[in-house]
């Protein structure tokens, strides 16, 4: 009769007398991304292979503000501030048996030199969170002279067991009525910022997750902002 002989590193024979894979020597076997915004629920029962989790989450990036001058006149506006990310590595048996997932919106475009609005935080149960980044601003006022407007700062680190900021959106500067360059977009550990630009129209789109949005620029025509890019969560699970 024949014989098979299994390396007891990687099997086990259960009570039932299976033949099974030990806990912890699979690697990884599923990779999860959550990407609408939104609040999500993650069961650990659904895997029941599971040993541990590597989560990577970003915030949303902050939009623009929109831009309207007065006819021969010139408005610049910075860009929106990129999102925060984490990351943790997290063993099965410190997980509940439901954790709840949050993926954090872009920021909204700035309507007619209204602000753009913040990024939205993300975040994996208790273990990651990840803050958005603040919309670009709409201080200055339609003229001709000579003016500046200021960045906006990226957010803080979130939590997790290596977290980051996010990049700062980008000032803005007003030469005369006719020339003037908007501030571009911060940039995010998952995503690019918008450009900034010099000829008129609407705020710049960010690429990736989480970029903050390039400003607007109007020399007398009504530019509306553009939105940051939203956040994602990527769960890796490990058997």
């Amino acid at each position: 009769m024949a014989a098979v002989c299994v390396c007891d590193t990687y099997f086990t024979v259960n009570d039932d007398g299976e033949l099974c894979l030990k806990p912890g020597t699979m690697g990884l076997r599923r990779i999860l991304t959550f990407k609408e915004p939104g609040t999500f629920q993650f069961e650990k029962a659904d895997y029941p292979w599971l040993a541990r989790v590597k989560v990577r989450v970003q915030g949303g990036g902050g939009g623009s503000a929109g831009a309207n001058a007065s006819t021969n006149e010139c408005i610049v506006r910075p860009g929106g501030a990129g999102g925060g990310y984490s990351e943790a590595l997290v063993a099965a048996s410190g997980l509940g048996a439901v954790e709840t997932v949050v993926v954090g919106a872009a920021g909204a475009a700035g309507t007619t030199n209204q602000a753009g609005g913040a990024g939205g935080t993300s975040s994996f149960g208790g273990f990651v969170t990840a803050p958005g980044g603040d919309g670009g601003g709409a201080a200055q006022t339609s003229a001709t002279t000579p003016d500046v407007s200021s960045g906006v700062p990226g957010p803080f680190a979130g939590t997790g067991d290596w977290s980051m900021g996010g990049g700062a959106g980008g000032g803005a500067i007003r030469l005369n009525g006719t020339n003037g360059m908007s501030g571009a977009g911060g940039s995010s550990h998952l995503g690019h910022g918008g450009f900034a630009r010099a000829s008129e129209g609407p705020g710049t789109a960010p690429r990736g997750y989480g970029g903050g949005a390039g400003g607007g620029l109007s020399y007398g025509g009504s530019e509306v902002g553009m939105e940051g890019g939203g956040g994602i969560v990527i769960v890796e699970l490990h058997g």
